[in-house]
């Protein structure tokens, strides 16, 4: 499986946080992807903030970037219609910023497969109308 892999919060924080009820399933996902896995920095500011009360969680997700597993590989600047348009497109759901960037990066990355543990990622579409390629717990991977 050698394509790139776009990393949502969920996983990163599931996977540094071994109390998560997803630690084991992440865990095993990441042996099984090749890294670095591409995110954007709305996902890393969601992710220290969400691992602030775990102990080095903070810490894990910034040595992740410095050793070159996770990479970020989005400039929000250079992509502000794209995603301002998607967040009002899905303001039902509502979008986050972070989603918003992720799905953005999928067009970026054609062959790129979207690591998550969020389920609206399985109604966002992205080229308006395509399906995004996930990595998602459950029956529907």
């Amino acid at each position: 499986m050698g394509s790139r892999v776009v990393l949502d919060t969920g996983p990163l924080v599931a996977l540094i946080d071994r109390r998560d009820p997803l630690h084991a399933w992440a865990a095993n996902e990441v042996k099984l992807l090749k890294p670095p896995f591409l995110t954007c920095e709305a996902v890393i500011a969601e992710s220290l903030f969400l691992l602030q009360n775990v102990h080095g969680g903070s810490n894990h997700v910034t040595g992740l970037m410095r050793d070159g597993y996770v990479r970020l590989d989005f400039h929000l600047d250079a992509h502000l219609v794209p995603v301002a348009e998607l967040i009002e497109k899905y303001s039902d759901v509502p979008m986050s910023l972070a989603d918003a960037c992720l799905v953005r990066m999928s067009e970026l990355h054609d062959r790129a497969r979207v690591f998550t543990l969020d389920s609206d990622f399985k109604r966002y579409r992205r080229h308006g109308r395509q399906a995004i390629p996930l990595i998602i717990p459950g029956p529907t991977r």
